[in-house]
Order: structure tokens, then sequence, then C-alpha cells
């Protein structure tokens, strides 16, 4: 799209081509006061900061929200024109968001986390929107799996009993490491939830997956699994290629494994923490500072779009797949997005498994940003070393305030309940942030967002209270 405003474009194009949902929500924005917003505001007295934005994306089905608010209009009936551009990696996409080259992102939920404690980069990221729950999985080789194979019990069909857990993998880890050959795994990025849900998934089955200090922070530390950064788009390839024996991703990283017939997806992360947050939002709190009814706007549009993604039990999602399927978007096979994407899911080649609930994107409350979602990613960054020392309760809920904003979300959803966009019921109004505790994790530990420090103490694997890691072991009490 050319740098011209709106405005200039309205002159520059016929009037009459235009359908009336654009021309009304052009000649709208055109009218807008400059009244900053209060109260509970129609979408025509938005008057937003900035018109022409910039999002950034990684080729994953759960930056659906993003394409389906382009496709379907949901930007541009808020007056916003929006570009949206596939990133190389998770660092790439970060680093673009914080120097403003992206007006925000499609993000790792642990990102906008990791940056504002100073984990990696430091720079202060905020999310009003959460963008999707479950949709990752873990895949190993077809060796690693022969061997895991050996160990799992069988339904009377003859297939695998689910959910798979660690424990098989524990024999095949230790036959290798008896051969001398380390045992390496790829997830996307240090703070991604792939980083935590394949942590979360080897230490329940008794297998260290390693610590972080402040001096060595490949996460290696003590490790019986090697976990190492790969971009999505080429876990498969790096997986044929021997180079890594397994990997946690989001889709459709695990089927494409399955249709090029060079692993088997074990486990999804579904199976490993029942309705578990993934990607978010995110943009830099100076961007929000400066742009607080664009950033309302955008959220407005997201929100829309999630609707559409879920409503009428998931029937636009075919026509969502489509769309995901271009190349501008995720790029894949429609047939490959669509074995995920419309409720289903193949494990082994032939073994498809109905699993409705693998993406899920407004339901449940999917959308709302949660602190004591924030608060479990930095428990798990504390549990890991990435947070090098002990933490008071009140640390994890003063990051998680600081980062995550329910209060742009709610004015988001009461404007668009006034236009008749969404019902009241779909919003969890009058929470405080935290949901209940939470019991479905895979290893039967029960999350109570509302005590971090409680719940780091139920791991068998993973420091708590005031240890530390020091060289290669860990010290303190």
């Amino acid at each position: 799209m050319s740098h011209k405003s709106h405005k200039e474009n309205i002159l520059a194009s016929d009037l009459l081509a235009i359908t009336r949902r654009k021309f009304a929500a052009l000649t709208a924005a055109a009218a807008m006061t400059v009244a900053a917003f209060a109260g509970h505001a129609n979408a025509a007295e938005l008057d937003v900061e900035k018109d022409e934005l910039k999002f950034g994306f990684i080729k994953l089905t759960d930056m659906a929200p993003l394409a389906i608010a382009a496709e379907k209009g949901f930007f541009e009936d808020e007056g916003l024109f929006v570009t949206l551009e596939p990133q190389a990696n998770w660092k790439v996409l970060l680093d673009r968001v914080i120097d403003g080259e992206l007006d925000g992102a499609h993000m790792l939920a642990g990102q906008p986390l990791g940056a504002t404690i100073g984990f990696g980069t430091q720079s202060h990221i905020v999310t009003a929107f959460s963008m999707d729950l479950n949709g990752n999985g873990i895949t190993v080789s077809n060796e690693v799996w022969a061997e895991m194979k050996k160990h799992i019990p069988l339904q009377p069909d003859g297939k695998p009993v689910h959910p798979i857990k660690a424990d098989y993998l524990k024999p095949v880890v230790e036959k290798f490491r008896a051969e001398g050959k380390p045992f390496k795994m790829g997830m996307v990025f240090p703070v991604s939830t792939h980083n935590y849900e394949l942590r979360y998934w080897l230490a329940a089955g008794g297998i260290h997956p390693g610590f972080y200090s402040a001096d060595n922070i490949t996460g290696q530390i003590m490790a019986d699994a090697l976990l190492s950064v790969t971009p999505p788009p080429q876990m498969p390839a790096t997986l044929e290629a021997g180079t890594i024996y397994g990997y946690c991703v989001g889709e459709p990283w695990n089927q494409q494994a399955v249709f090029k017939g060079i692993g088997v997806p074990v486990i999804t992360d579904y199976e490993i923490w029942k309705d578990n947050p993934e990607k978010v939002f995110g943009v830099s709190k100076e961007w929000q500072d400066a742009n607080p009814n664009t950033h309302l706007a955008v959220v407005k549009a997201l929100i829309r779009a999630a609707i559409w993604l879920d409503e009428n039990n998931n029937a636009n999602r075919r026509d969502a797949v489509k769309i995901l399927s271009r190349s501008e978007y995720v790029g894949a096979d429609e047939e490959v997005i669509a074995n995920s994407m419309t409720g289903t899911f193949e494990y082994e080649k032939g073994d498809k498994r109905d699993v409705p609930d693998f993406n899920v994107f407004f339901r449940y409350f999917a959308t709302y940003p949660y602190y004591s979602d924030a608060v479990w990613y930095l428990t798990q960054m504390r549990r890991w070393g990435q947070i090098t020392e002990q933490k008071p309760d009140s640390w994890y809920h003063d990051i998680a305030k600081r980062v995550y904003r329910p209060d742009i979300y709610v004015k988001a959803a009461n404007l668009l309940i006034e236009e008749g966009k969404a019902k009241k019921e779909d919003f969890p109004f009058g929470t405080d942030g935290y949901r209940d505790p939470q019991t479905e994790f895979i290893d039967g530990i029960t999350f109570d967002g509302r005590k971090p420090n409680d719940y780091l103490e139920k791991f068998p694997i993973g420091l708590k209270s005031k240890q530390m890691v020091s060289g290669n072991a860990v010290t303190g009490g």
C-alpha cells in the first residue's frame, strides 16, 4: 500500500467502487473530533492517532487473528490501514517492535515478559490481547519414535494410548547417552511457550532439560536433553537432516513432519496443559502511550477476528485455512493446515484423532490477558534459571500488571458490545485477572497464579526457594 493517508486515497479513488461498509468507515474516520476517548464511545468517535500501521508475524497458524482482521475488513472498520509482514525469526520481530519499524506484532507470550524484566533484550513491552489457546505439539524423529513405541501401552486397536508421557522417551535418551550421542531437541526461542512446554513435558518424565544461569544462557547446564533454538519453518528440515531428534513448535510444522514422513508428533500442548495461553499481540509501552486510541481500535478488530474464527462451532475454519495457506501468510498446503486447524490432529501417519480444541481463538475467554497467565510464564523462567534469584510473590504480580493490560481489553470489549458486534456474556467481566487454580497438567500439579513460590516448590526438577545455578551446579537452600 502507498504511504498516502487514507484521506488522500479517498480523493484518488472512484468513490462509486467503494463498498458501502468501507465508505461509511472512511467518512466516519474523516469526521472524527479530537476529543479524547472517555467512557463508552462508538467507533466513529475514536480518534486514532495513527491510521497506517505495520504489524509483524511469524508463519504459524496462530497468527490467524491478524490475517482475518485484515481480510474481513475489521481493521478498516476501525479506520485502520494495516500491512502484515512476515519476519525471519522471533528475535528480529521483537527488535523491530522495539525500534519502531513495526507498530506491533504477533508475539510469543514470554517475549513481552522477558523483554520487560531484561532477559536478553531490555524494553518495556505490553499486551492487551491474548491471541489463542493451545496450538503446539512435540514431534520426534522416526528413529526415536520406533524406540519409544517399545515402551508405550497400546489400545485394543493397536494404536498408542494417549497422552504419551516423556517417561517413554527417557529410556531412549539413556540409550543415546550410553552410545555417546547427546540427545538434541529444538524449540523456537528461549522465552517461548514451546521452550517451557517442552521442558515441562521432559521434566514430568524425569528427563532434565537443563538450567540457565547469569553466565551461561545456553539453557543446557545439567541437561539430559540439549535444547536449542530453531526457527519454526526450519524445524522439519532440521529434523530430517538429523541435527535434532525432536522439537516443540506450533502448526503447521508438526503436521508437516507427518506429511513428509520424517517424524511423529507424540503429544500436543493441550495434553501437557489443557487450554494453555499461547501467543499475544505485543506493542512497546512507548507506542501504547503515544497511540492509546489506535491500540484500542486494533484490539477491537482482533477481538472481532477471534470471534469469527470460533463462531458457530468453528464453521469458518475452512475459509480461514484457505486464507492462511496463501504465501503472504503461512504459505503451507491447505491440507497440512487443515489437519489441525479444523479440529483434528494427526499423530503417527494414519492415526488422526479428534482434538476440537487444538486451536482456540475466542471461546473459554481465550483473548483476555489474564495476569495469572503472565505469572505462569514467569514461574517457568525462574524454574529454569532465566530469573536467577528468588523473587517474592509480589514481584510476580507487579511484573504481570506492568505487561498485561486487561484495562485496554475491557474498554475494547465494551465498545464492541455497545456497537452490537459482541455479546457481554462472552467476556469475563468482574474477574480480578487471575484464573481459578488450574489442575489439568500432565504431571497433575495444580497451578495457582496467586501463589507462584508455593507452585515452584512442588516440582521435583527445577529451582526453588533460594537456589541458584553457579557454574555447573545448583547452590543455596
